[in-house]
């Protein structure tokens, strides 16, 4: 079995780091190798980074597809252009906010995301209300910290988000933590440690999440919305452009 494991960004210290905690937990006969585009944003913070991610993001699927990968994960908690995604890929594709959320609604009965900037807390609600868990997550919180903050400060990123955990454990009454960043993944066993919370990494939970699929046999449904895009000439395409201007 094969996982590839994309990290949307540009930064590849980040995409070496979510490779080491996808490694600590599949089997031994499970194969991750992790890529990111070269021409990305260097972090993802806000919907104009995922929008310029996305289309280096599907060039790396579309490699997989041609490399015979059996599925796929999206090392970004925003999951930029998952659905996109899951229309190329034949096997299944897992988001690292969805993995996480579906996870904390399993071990828990409430739960609150931590994330780095405060910018990206719409984001993540509108993701946590499309995935159903409105009534399961008790808050969005946010230790105001630049993505790529995580590597260059690890031990005040760690103080933040132990502080702002003791907090979502208190004000939340959270009773399991799902970290909002791909970057915070190498932390999740230390900071559930130190707060005495159950803490979740997404990263890991969405290669576990792949690993069963592919081993239960499940595939990406292509009936309907999942089917393969339709295949489109550039004239074509500006043909369509003129009739629909007219």
């Amino acid at each position: 079995m094969h996982i590839l494991l994309i990290n949307p960004n540009s930064t590849a210290s980040m995409t070496s780091l979510a490779h080491e905690s996808a490694l600590r937990v599949v089997q031994p006969t499970t194969r991750v190798s992790a890529v990111n585009p070269q021409e990305t944003p260097v972090s993802i913070e806000g919907a104009a980074d995922e929008a310029l991610s996305v289309p280096g993001m599907l060039a790396e699927i579309r490699k997989g597809e041609r490399d015979g990968v059996d599925a796929y994960v999206i090392a970004c908690f925003d999951d930029p252009g998952l659905h996109a995604a899951r229309e190329i890929a034949r096997g299944p594709v897992i988001g690292i906010c969805q993995a996480g959320i579906q996870v904390a609604m399993t071990v828990s009965r409430r739960f609150s995301v931590v994330t780095t900037l405060p910018r990206s807390i719409p984001i993540i609600e509108e993701l946590v209300s499309a995935y159903g868990a409105e009534r399961h997550c008790r808050n969005v919180r946010a230790i105001d910290l630049p993505v790529l903050g995580l590597e260059e400060d690890p031990e005040r990123s760690e103080r933040l988000l132990v502080a702002e955990i003791a907090k979502a454990k208190k004000e939340d009454r959270a009773e399991a933590i799902v970290l909002g960043c791909a970057g915070m993944s190498a932390l999740c066993e230390r900071l559930t440690l130190a707060t005495g919370i159950l803490v979740i990494d997404g990263v890991t939970a969405a290669v576990k999440f792949a690993e069963a699929l592919v081993g239960a046999g499940y595939a990406t449904s292509k009936v309907g919305g999942y089917d393969f895009p339709t295949v489109k000439s550039p004239v074509a395409i500006h043909k369509d452009m003129v009739r629909g201007s007219a």
